[in-house]
């Protein structure tokens, strides 16, 4: 079904760029002017979003362990934030990443179906 979407080489690294991209916005120092969509759970939906749209297409398989592997980075990122003198590791975070990544999972369903559709 996402044979055509899955033939694009460019998904991993356009998913690591992305992964990169949230754990250097996630640890800066909130001082640092920063991209938002204003609320930061929807930074969270969308961040986790977008790397749940990538990891689809990058690594084809089980939805599974992709799904369980970017909720753990979600937690690690948490973690991290944890460490800093300036951030704060927070369960809802944790969550908006969860409900960002199963929202990115079937943007990326809907995308491989309309692309079947089409061929």
């Amino acid at each position: 079904m996402t044979q055509r979407l899955t033939a694009f080489g460019g998904w991993k690294p356009m998913f690591w760029a992305a992964a990169l991209g949230i754990l250097v916005l996630s640890l800066l120092p909130p001082a640092t002017p920063l991209p938002s969509t204003g609320w930061d759970k929807t930074n969270h939906l969308l961040g986790f979003g977008v790397l749940a749209l990538l990891a689809r297409f990058a690594y084809p398989g089980p939805a599974w362990p992709r799904l369980a592997g970017l909720l753990a980075y979600g937690a690690l990122v948490e973690v991290l934030q944890s460490l800093t003198p300036y951030r704060s590791a927070e369960w809802t975070d944790l969550i908006a990443d969860g409900l960002g990544i199963l929202i990115g999972w079937g943007g990326s369903w809907l995308a491989a179906y309309g692309v079947q559709r089409r061929a």
